[in-house]
């Protein structure tokens, strides 16, 4: 196995949320499908087993009426700081572990999302695809939901 450094590709954001807000927007269905697909696509939660060993399953449906399937199982949840688990995007991306974690900080949420993958070939085509892009703008999709719901609270 490579170093996993040259493996991983990272992306930071600070929420100006409480870290419990920001955490519950990530693990609750509800909200999951209010950001986790590109602006003006729908995700569907078919399976959300939040637990150590549970199974998350989402798709989204394509313009060409294919199936876009994230999926995983959990394997590690420390919660409001971490959550690691397996994931496959398919059909693009397989194989991977996702390393969420969350930073409390006041009233904000230092939040860091890195994706590891096998080998730093694959982690190099995965980035050329449009890594940071994509989760990028699911991240500010999850921002702008953060914001929302700390405004009613």
């Amino acid at each position: 196995m490579n170093d996993a450094k040259n493996r991983t590709l990272t992306l930071k954001k600070v929420f100006n949320a409480p870290v419990k807000l920001v955490w519950n927007a990530w693990i609750e269905p509800e909200h999951i499908v209010q950001w986790w697909a590109p602006e003006g696509m729908q995700i569907n939660v078919l399976e959300h087993d939040f637990r150590v060993g549970g199974k998350w399953k989402y798709a989204m449906p394509m313009p060409d009426g294919n199936l876009f399937v994230s999926e995983g199982t959990y394997r590690e949840i420390e919660p409001y700081k971490k959550i690691i688990t397996s994931a496959d995007f398919k059909p693009m991306t397989e194989g991977v572990e996702l390393h969420v974690e969350f930073q409390e900080d006041g009233d904000t949420t230092h939040f860091t999302f890195s994706v590891v993958h096998a080998t730093e070939e694959y982690c190099k085509q995965q980035e050329k695809m449009g890594f940071y892009n994509g989760w990028g703008s699911a991240f500010d999709r999850l921002d702008v939901l953060v914001n929302a719901l700390n405004t009613q609270s």
